[in-house]
């Protein structure tokens, strides 16, 4: 056994009662600031369950469309959506279609000008990284704690969870497509003139959205691999059902829904990816055939 050189209970008492305190003197105010949080994940839940299931294979196939310009992806895109159909998990996946968007909105938001500052900024960047790492290597379990024992179980910890899980991608990807613009390219928008809010948002941005895309595409797969975790505190969807599965033995139910996750990772993983590739061939990075 380990000799015990110090003893950890202080310690650990004094992260629990801090913890504590924060429940006890906090707890309204942290709730109301990630109220619109809750109020863009019901709103979007709402709107997927309330519309037609053909609507919504329709736009869905109609962007796949749009991304390639070919029928391969449509076709696809088709058959995973009919799947969740014919499989009775069509509102089971929209739930978990609506947690996944709305953690996906909210990283984007937060992500983008956060590696737009760590582009900026080495400092930031050194300071940044470290959390980062933090946030993608400790286990999701851990920082469910103390969102439970703030909000309590329900969507709001689900969704806080599913963020902190999957934003660091996005946040490093958009710090990678900032930095590696030719430099060149900036050279001659300086010699035009141009401050650096234009040289941002005129030059870098624009030439950067490939990388920020395959950021957005990773920072998606990994908000759908939190939707099984998620559901252990009330985020529901399809996530649910294969806790439900695991927890009565049913085979059947934990497989098709864990398909069905498999499904609107390969949807949305397909399009986004499909998309960057237009991307890179508008800009001259696509890799020669």
């Amino acid at each position: 056994m380990f000799p015990e050189f110090i003893d950890t209970r202080p310690l650990r008492r004094a992260v629990d009662e801090g913890l504590n305190w924060v429940v006890r003197n906090w707890s309204d105010e942290l709730e109301a600031a990630a109220s619109p949080l809750l109020v863009l994940l019901k709103a979007i839940e709402n709107l997927l369950v309330a519309m037609p299931w053909w609507l919504i294979i329709a736009i869905l196939v109609g962007i796949a469309w749009l991304a390639t310009r070919r029928w391969q992806l449509p076709v696809v895109v088709l058959a995973s959506l009919l799947f969740l159909g014919v499989m009775d998990l069509w509102t089971d996946a929209m739930t978990t279609m609506a947690l996944m968007i709305a953690a996906t909105l909210t990283a984007i938001v937060v992500s983008i000008p956060v590696g737009v500052w760590m582009s900026r900024s080495l400092r930031v960047r050194q300071l940044v990284t470290p959390v980062l790492d933090l946030m993608q290597t400790l286990p999701s379990f851990v920082y469910l704690i103390p969102t439970v024992m703030i909000f309590g179980p329900g969507k709001i910890p689900a969704l806080i969870a599913t963020i902190v899980y999957a934003a660091p991608p996005l946040v490093r990807l958009s710090d990678l497509g900032l930095r590696t613009v030719d430099p060149s390219v900036m050279e001659a928008s300086r010699a035009f003139g141009s401050d650096p809010t234009q040289r941002l948002f005129g030059v870098q941005i624009p030439l950067a959205l490939p990388t920020i895309l395959a950021g957005i595409n990773q920072t998606t797969m990994m908000a759908l691999a939190m939707v099984v975790i998620a559901s252990m505190i009330g985020a529901g969807g399809l996530g649910y059902q294969v806790l439900q599965g695991i927890g009565r033995l049913e085979v059947s139910r934990g497989l098709f829904a864990g398909l069905g996750i498999v499904v609107l990772a390969i949807v949305f993983d397909r399009i986004t990816q499909s998309f960057g590739k237009q991307l890179q061939a508008r800009i001259g990075l696509a890799e020669g055939r």
